[in-house]
């Protein structure tokens, strides 16, 4: 506010100095014009508190009354000129406190200390969002309906004006500046005592780069997760210990090579890594056989280093293309290209371009020349959407969603990447299960998955029952507050005790005190079992069917 304020004054110091003359040339005149009495016969000037009054009233609000007798005509004389004089000091007075408030700079000094005062005044755990383009939007939009707080830090300005048009339940504190600058990190809370974590998913690598280390040396206790696109980006974050690196390109390399691979196993990935509370989408199955792969960029590159060890046979058309079975030059986007590279032969293509525009084509150009082929296609900007959407290809690369599934999962369940390594070690037949339990569990949209550890901040009426002594069974928790016939609609998946790992844990489970739990549940159970183990008289209630009250006003009525 000091900023705003001091700014203020420094551009209105030239208004003020001319009203302060103006002001003390008109009082000094009157003070010296001699005047007239109520008979008419000369009269001293009026003295400087009758002066200072009436050029008070006069020049603020023209108002003309004549005090303490009828002016002369000198005076009046003057007070004519004075009038003009102040009128022209206050016109450009307010001229130029109307630019001062449509200035930019001052503008986002306003915005700059309302947006310190709501960091410092948020009360509950919040993340800390850097980088609010498409990535940023589908994370943020997640939280919102998670009941989430976080604070957004975006170099454009135009997609914080966006930010703050969309239909949140809370007013989200959001800054337009460089998050790459420590002394942002600062401002938007990385010191902050409720800071849980930072998200570092711009579109800039290297901005990306600088606020992992920036969080590394500020703040090392939080986690910091960040987005990066090349291997030596990547290989340098990773060299000072950032907590979790995404690479959308390796990620969907490995998730297609797994989904050839194993299937179901991938369904299984697909359905629990995906954004909560979503229509399940049709099962992707692509098939072994020759692809083509159309462009060979790092995307590309990417997918031969997982594809080619896996079995699958590559014609890359590019001009770069070297360690491909087959080499062809050209974009896709032609039919005598896709000719060339065998695509009557292929049982799948990728459109994996840098271009919208030509995956589209390629994948167009695909279909018609061989219906049943296997169609990837990667989507590089969410404005596209609707194309794509009309076009309904069997698998889509959408690197923004990606990176904000994988974001998601790390935050709300960490549990969960070691649940996806054990699944992996799985048959088939045990996935294929899994996904038809979670399916019905949720009928037909994607489960809301997270974690819950059974401490004393996050279950303490479960923590403090479990240390008292009693023996709590995993699908006695699991029971509805409002009716403890009911089971709700969750299954666990992992349970995580010191260094042991529970897969799949039955409802005959003895649970313990510092227990890590992995759910899966149907979207709005979360709170109900949250609450169930944060309060003594719901678990008591669930537990054993037991109502006890829960102030000294109902318990002195309940003892009566």
């Amino acid at each position: 506010m000091n900023s705003a304020f001091f700014l203020a004054l420094r551009r209105m110091r030239a208004p003020i100095i001319l009203l302060i003359v103006l002001y003390g040339i008109a009082v000094i005149g009157l003070t010296l014009v001699p005047g007239i009495d109520a008979e008419g016969r000369p009269a001293p000037p009026l003295s400087f508190f009758h002066a200072f009054y009436f050029i008070s009233y006069t020049a603020t609000t023209i108002g003309f009354g004549e005090i303490p007798n009828a002016f002369s005509d000198a005076q009046r004389m003057w007070v004519t000129v004075c009038i003009y004089l102040t009128v022209i000091g206050w016109s450009y007075s307010v001229v130029t406190l109307i630019a001062l408030f449509q200035d930019k700079g001052f503008q986002h000094t306003l915005r700059t200390n309302r947006f310190l005062r709501r960091v410092r005044q948020l009360k509950e755990p919040f993340y800390l969002i850097c980088g609010c383009g498409e990535t940023g939007s589908l994370i943020a939009h997640t939280f919102d309906r998670r009941s989430q707080a976080f604070v957004v830090i975006e170099k454009d300005d135009q997609r914080v004006q966006e930010l703050d048009l969309q239909d949140f339940k809370t007013d989200t504190p959001a800054l337009a500046a460089d998050a790459s600058q420590a002394e942002v990190l600062l401002m938007a809370g990385l010191k902050h005592t409720k800071c849980r974590g930072v998200l570092a998913i711009t579109n800039d690598e290297e901005a990306n780069l600088a606020i992992a280390i920036a969080v590394r040396l500020l703040n090392p206790k939080i986690p910091v997760i960040t987005r990066a696109r090349s291997p030596a980006v990547a290989a340098n974050m990773a060299s000072f210990g950032t907590h979790h690196i995404i690479n959308p390109f390796e990620r969907f390399a490995d998730l297609l090579s797994f989904a050839v691979a194993a299937p179901e196993g991938f369904r299984l990935v697909e359905l629990l890594t995906s954004l909560p509370d979503t229509p399940i989408t049709q099962p992707h199955r692509p098939p072994l056989g020759q692809w083509i792969l159309c462009g060979y960029g790092r995307f590309g590159h990417a997918l031969a280093s997982h594809l080619l060890p896996a079995g699958i046979q590559l014609t890359i058309i590019d001009p770069s293309a070297a360690d491909a079975d087959q080499q062809i030059s050209g974009d896709g986007t032609e039919a005598r290209t896709l000719i060339q590279a065998g695509i009557e032969n292929a049982v799948g293509i990728i459109a994996g371009s840098d271009s919208d525009v030509n995956n589209l084509s390629i994948a167009v150009t695909a279909h018609e020349l061989k219906p049943e082929l296997f169609v990837v296609a990667r989507q590089n900007h969410a404005a596209n959407s609707l194309l794509f959407d009309a076009y309904d290809a069997d698998f889509m690369m959408v690197p923004s969603r990606i990176v904000a599934q994988e974001c998601i999962a790390i935050l709300t369940a960490p549990l969960l990447a070691h649940f996806l390594a054990l699944q992996r070690q799985q048959e088939e037949s045990w996935s294929h299960a899994l996904v038809e339990k979670l399916q019905t569990l949720c009928h037909g949209r994607t489960p809301n998955v997270w974690g819950i550890h059974l401490n004393a901040a996050d279950a303490p009426a479960a923590w403090k029952t479990l240390l008292d002594g009693r023996k709590i069974k995993l699908g006695e928790i699991l029971r509805d507050g409002t009716d403890r016939e009911q089971a709700l609609s969750i299954l666990p998946l992992l349970i995580k005790r010191d260094a042991n790992f529970f897969l799949l844990p039955d409802d005959e489970f003895i649970l313990q005190a510092g227990d890590q739990l992995l759910l899966a549940s149907s979207h709005g159970t979360r709170r109900n079992l949250e609450y169930t183990l944060q309060n003594l008289n719901e678990l008591a209630y669930v537990l054993a069917g037991e109502n006890h009250a829960s102030s000294w006003l109902w318990r002195k009525f309940a003892g009566s």
